[in-house]
């Protein structure tokens, strides 16, 4: 793998995304969410849930399901006829959105306070994009397609910016990397 030349400036998406590291701002909530989360994730429960059994995190595995069922839902936007089909991926996602925000909730208890900062915008980011999925099928439900359609893709743009600060969290700041492994 080649690195980065010390003198090469990062590009603007991933100073964006270090900067979250240093927003001191979110200290305050990030903490107080940790501490109530401790001692749910240390319980029998909470360690099946975060994966200790497969030897690393479930959260990474079930945010594909709302993921791929709302850009999909995107895909099947462009297509005429395939409203339906839309619609019911939209509410697909939101139906697999709860188990992936339990999940997610269960792994920030592990978190280091830089990582907590980026995991609290990834949450946060990732709330937003499910209210927006969440008017979106509403609207579509309704018979308002196009603005159905523009909060969809306003959520799928919501989800991409949650989805950078959590590949950020996992890839660049290697939260649940080895967490487990030494413990065999």
């Amino acid at each position: 793998m080649q690195r980065a030349h010390p003198s090469e400036t990062p590009a603007p998406p991933h100073r964006a995304l270090t900067a979250v590291e240093e927003a001191a701002v979110l200290d305050a909530p990030a903490t107080a969410l940790v501490e109530k989360l401790r001692g749910a994730a240390g319980s029998v429960p909470g360690r099946l849930l975060r994966g200790r059994w497969l030897g690393h995190p479930l959260h990474p595995l079930v945010v594909t399901v709302p993921i791929g069922a709302w850009l999909c839902s995107a895909l099947f936007d462009l297509v005429p006829g395939q409203e339906e089909a839309a619609r019911r991926l939209v509410a697909t996602g939101l139906l697999a959105a709860p188990a992936a925000v339990l999940l997610g909730l269960f792994d920030y208890a592990d978190l280091d306070e830089r990582q907590r900062r980026v995991g609290l915008a990834h949450a946060a980011g990732n709330a937003v994009a499910i209210a927006l999925f969440g008017a979106s099928y509403t609207a579509r439900k309704r018979g308002q397609v196009a603005r159905g359609r523009v909060l969809g893709a306003l959520g799928l743009a919501m989800t991409s910016a949650g989805g950078a600060l959590g590949g950020h969290l996992a890839y660049a700041q290697g939260a649940g990397v080895f967490r487990w492994q030494s413990a065999r």
